[in-house]
């Protein structure tokens, strides 16, 4: 039995693992959905000061707190900065690193970095004329309702129904912050990653071609948009489960 701990990106919350969990629970494994400060059923703690480092805290706190180990550390899109914070920080309590078409950072990196002049202004705008200065509603200049069906290939109208009031704005912090990484040495031992081809982005297939040269990244690729775990789960599932460690991954600490 492993234990995943899947970390979801911005704007989204615990609640957008629902289609994946059950499935990665049906193979025999444990399944952490944890929501990130100020959003998803969190979002009363909205406030000005949470950034990246408060989401990394999050998903620190969880492995401390639910004594956890060797887990298989799951982070889609955005939360690709998260789950190299927790590794850097608690790097014994993590077996796996799995970026689903998820940004990678290097030390003193933020994700503004990463997404290019053109997506980081016109987050900016957003943030400046939408967002009171502080808070970052969406990813581009259309609205969720057009955003998904184009970019995400989501247009069941009920599927649209469930996600679009679910999403919520996000602390630009947390695009913001650059991480602080310490010894490449003593991170997760494994790191994969998996990336949608059907979303079109030339940072995350730089990452993908990066990850696909280098024997210390194992090289996975989807036929679905950039949300697997709700446009595909059952092809994300098959590919997670690959990556399970064969050595005790995900029992309590100490055992």
């Amino acid at each position: 039995m492993a234990t995943f701990v899947l970390v979801h990106a911005a704007w989204f919350g615990g609640w957008c693992w629902r289609r994946l969990a059950p499935r990665l629970r049906a193979a025999g494994h444990d399944v952490l959905t944890p929501t990130l400060t100020g959003l998803g059923e969190r979002a009363h703690l909205l406030d000005h000061g949470i950034d990246l480092l408060t989401h990394v805290e999050d998903v620190v706190n969880v492995l401390v707190y639910e004594d956890l180990d060797r887990v298989v550390l799951v982070g889609s899109s955005s939360a690709g900065m998260v789950i190299t914070g927790v590794a850097d920080r608690v790097p014994e309590r993590v077996a796996e690193l799995a970026y689903v078409d998820a940004f990678v950072p290097e030390d003193g990196q933020s994700l503004f970095d990463l997404i290019g002049p053109e997506h980081r202004a016109a987050m900016e705008e957003l943030v400046a004329t939408e967002g009171d200065g502080w808070l970052l509603p969406r990813f581009a200049p259309p609205p969720w309702e057009e955003i998904l069906p184009r970019l995400w290939e989501i247009t069941d109208p009920a599927e649209l129904a469930w996600l679009v009031p679910r999403l919520r704005a996000t602390p630009v912090g947390h695009f913001t912050r650059a991480l602080r990484l310490g010894d490449p040495a003593a991170r997760a031992p494994t790191r994969s990653y998996v990336r949608c081809v059907r979303f079109p982005h030339a940072g995350l297939d730089r990452f993908a071609e990066r990850a696909r040269e280098s024997a210390d990244w194992r090289h996975r690729t989807l036929d679905c948009s950039h949300i697997p775990h709700v446009t595909c789960p059952r092809e994300l599932a098959a590919v997670l489960l690959e990556l399970v460690p064969s050595d005790r991954a995900g029992v309590p600490a100490g055992r």
